[in-house]
């Protein structure tokens, strides 16, 4: 496994990380496969490992945090976020600062997350964000007090869905150590103007949804359905759906001798230096076998990268 700093923050990290919605939130997670597979990528040399209170209502952040606690000698990097006070996704830029992310709300939300981790946490973030709030000084002096307590390392922002601008005003700030934004080959508009801010910044990017929620994994199909309680079965909506299959398809074209789709996704992101790590889903051990493997191959070839600039699909 090669790593790569972790913006400002003085950590090293994993360049293929664990994300653990899955485990927390969606439908066919068990527990024990979970742990397994959390198990062999810390094994494998993984060491960042993202959550959130509400995959699961603390599920996974109670899973990493028994698992890690195996593992004492391991540099572990473990990451959670704090949901919005309403519980409602994506925020509104009409939405107040003290009815999202009040002080006691995310103070109360952090010592649950220390509690599931059972140990400090190394990244704290928000799971939303307007940077409209950038300016407030709620926020920045109640991250400070997470710190003089203990109770974080350092302090990140999750960026909404497709508004990976919507953070470069609180990164100027030179309070947030790192981003989470949504960035594959579909998603490149983070290129635009966030890489260079957190470059100038020395703020950390977090790459998720490497696999577009599933579709570059290269197995939906026309006639592919989710229950309703999983998340999946209303961004794969039918309108989605038939939108997305014939992008996969002619990305299926472009893939070379030997390599699956899911490889050249993901290396497609390790490819982007402004990325400090990614992290994919993976529920099973199967899936981090094959995973983190793409460490160890590198950028994908230039001509192959070109190509792959073709199909930015910038969504709203």
């Amino acid at each position: 496994m090669k790593y790569r700093p972790l913006g400002k923050t003085g950590m090293h990290v994993s360049e293929i990380g664990h994300g653990l919605w899955g485990m927390g939130s969606w439908s066919g997670s068990d527990d024990g496969d979970s742990r397994a597979a959390l198990r062999r990528s810390i094994a494998g040399g993984c060491s960042f490992y993202d959550s959130a209170f509400v995959y699961g209502n603390g599920r996974s952040d109670t899973l990493i945090g028994e698992v890690a606690s195996e593992f004492p000698a391991k540099p572990l990097v473990l990451a959670s976020k704090i949901p919005p006070a309403n519980f409602t996704w994506p925020s509104n830029p009409k939405s107040a600062l003290h009815e999202i992310f009040p002080r006691a709300h995310v103070l109360e939300y952090a010592q649950k997350i220390k509690t599931a981790f059972g140990r400090p946490i190394d990244l704290l973030q928000f799971h939303i964000w307007e940077d409209a709030w950038a300016q407030e000084p709620e926020w920045q002096d109640t991250v400070a007090e997470l710190k003089d307590t203990g109770i974080i390392r350092s302090f990140g922002l999750s960026l909404n869905r497709w508004q990976p601008t919507n953070g470069i005003a609180a990164i100027e700030t030179g309070h947030v150590e790192s981003v989470q934004v949504i960035y594959n080959i579909f998603d490149q508009a983070p290129e635009d103007d966030l890489f260079p801010a957190c470059r100038k910044h020395g703020v950390g990017v977090i790459a998720r949804v490497p696999l577009d929620e599933g579709s570059l994994g290269g197995k939906l199909t026309g006639a592919t359905r989710f229950p309703e309680t999983d998340w999946r079965s209303r961004y794969f909506n039918a309108d989605n759906l038939t939108k997305t299959l014939p992008r996969v398809d002619a990305l299926k074209n472009l893939l070379p001798e030997g390599m699956s789709l899911p490889e050249m996704a993901l290396r497609f992101i390790l490819s982007e230096p402004s990325v400090s790590t990614l992290i994919v889903g993976m529920r099973k051990p199967e899936h981090v076998e094959a995973n983190l493997s793409y460490s160890y191959k590198g950028p994908l070839a230039p001509t192959l990268l070109t190509a792959l600039r073709d199909h930015r699909w910038d969504r709203s």
